[in-house]
């Protein structure tokens, strides 16, 4: 592929937006893998949800998935958000998010520029309402300590702050708007960190992620901006408090990185491993075991997954040296991941084959395909979130 005269931003967008990768192949098992994994048949996991967006013009919806103990996945019904998508890809991590006490589900629409609430009830949804974004193309939402907070896509891109009462409906938070680093960042998440008092947003376009400290009344200070390892910062996740970011290096042929870092006092971010290699095409998003041992990033242009062990101090290594813990087929065009509640199963969006395939996570960090996965999502489905 020739990528002479695209900006990195475009090149990333072509990567991991990219609503159907070609040429399309039919899924494959991931390889036989030499670590061993003989310790894990009592490793099922309690019965949960999965949850996607249908992310259509003409409504947008979460597809909801029961989850058995074995990780496979049976259709839970359709819930409509009120509002509408684009019908193609967000370039994002997080389209949707759980409230911390999981009693909230909330949903960006990024056609209608609102973000939906649903109340969770047993396993099924309840529509709570609907609010507006306070900008354009919302396409990332995070929750923590009663507030919620959405990160906006389109136009200059902004983040925006909202205090959710009992029933899960949102109102704005005064003076809680704060601007990117320009007009033109090319944003892929918001997520608070683990203590909830610190905002994260990666951008694409500008090799950028930038801190919010929020403070107890949920307004925001002005941003900090530090440069990332890698270019092109896209997805991330915490392990305690380090950040682990997929670095999609503009979509260039097996370029792609992980970089983890420490948010320092000032707001600044402390490289703890810098740029480690996927060695796969377009590491856009990224997922952290429960336990923070192993970080799994999915490599869109390549059909892969590759997984990290993380260590307690947040270092990064490879697990497996070609870069492929998994493999889930040329032209499958993997984005987001949700690990099930004991992160004994990863789930894997896949774009361009339009399904969600079920990855077993063994204990020592490798992956092998399960039976059970979904087949049939609408074009341009973005998020996936797990319970």
């Amino acid at each position: 592929m020739k990528y002479a005269g695209l900006t990195i931003a475009l090149l990333a967008l072509a990567a991991c937006d990219s609503d159907r990768p070609a040429p399309l192949a039919p899924d494959v098992a991931a390889p036989t893998l030499s670590r061993d994994s003989r310790d894990d048949d009592r490793r099922n996991d309690e019965p949960g949800v999965l949850y996607t967006m249908s992310n259509q013009v003409a409504g947008n919806a979460v597809l909801a998935f029961h989850r058995g103990a074995d990780g496979r996945l049976v259709a839970g019904g359709s819930f409509a958000t009120g509002g509408t998508g684009t019908g193609g890809g967000l370039g994002n991590q997080g389209a949707l998010a759980f409230s911390r006490d999981d009693r909230f589900l909330f949903v960006v629409n990024p056609g209608s520029n609102d973000v939906s609430t649903f109340r969770m009830k047993h396993g099924d949804l309840e529509f709570a309402g609907k609010v507006s974004s306070g900008g354009l193309r919302p396409i990332s939402v995070t929750s923590a300590r009663g507030l919620v907070y959405v990160l906006n896509g389109g136009g200059t891109g902004n983040i925006v702050g909202f205090r959710v009462n009992g029933h899960g409906m949102l109102t704005p938070i005064a003076n809680a708007t704060r601007p990117l680093s320009s007009g033109a960042s090319g944003p892929a998440q918001i997520e608070f960190d683990t203590d909830g008092d610190r905002l994260v947003v990666t951008e694409k376009a500008t090799n950028i992620i930038a801190t919010y400290r929020v403070d107890d009344s949920g307004h925001p200070d002005a941003a900090v901006f530090s440069p990332s390892s890698g270019q092109t910062p896209f997805g991330f996740a915490f392990r305690r408090n380090v950040l682990i970011v997929s670095e999609a290096l503009g979509g260039a042929p097996n370029a792609s990185v992980s970089s983890s870092y420490r948010i320092l006092g000032n707001g600044t971010l402390g490289v703890i491993s810098g740029s480690v290699p996927t060695t796969e095409t377009a590491a856009c998003w990224i997922v952290v075991t429960g336990n923070g041992r192993y970080a799994y990033a999915s490599n869109t242009g390549s059909g892969t997954i590759t997984g990290y062990d993380v260590s307690p101090i947040g270092r990064l290594e490879r697990l497996d040296e070609n870069g492929e813990t998994a493999v889930i087929g040329a032209g499958t065009g993997p984005i987001d991941m949700a690990l099930s509640a004991n992160s004994h199963y990863l789930y894997v969006l896949n774009s361009g084959t339009e399904t969600i395939r079920v990855l077993r996570v063994h204990s020592n960090g490798s992956l092998t395909t399960v039976d059970g996965g979904i087949d049939g999502l609408p074009n341009g489905a973005s998020g996936l979130v797990a319970k």
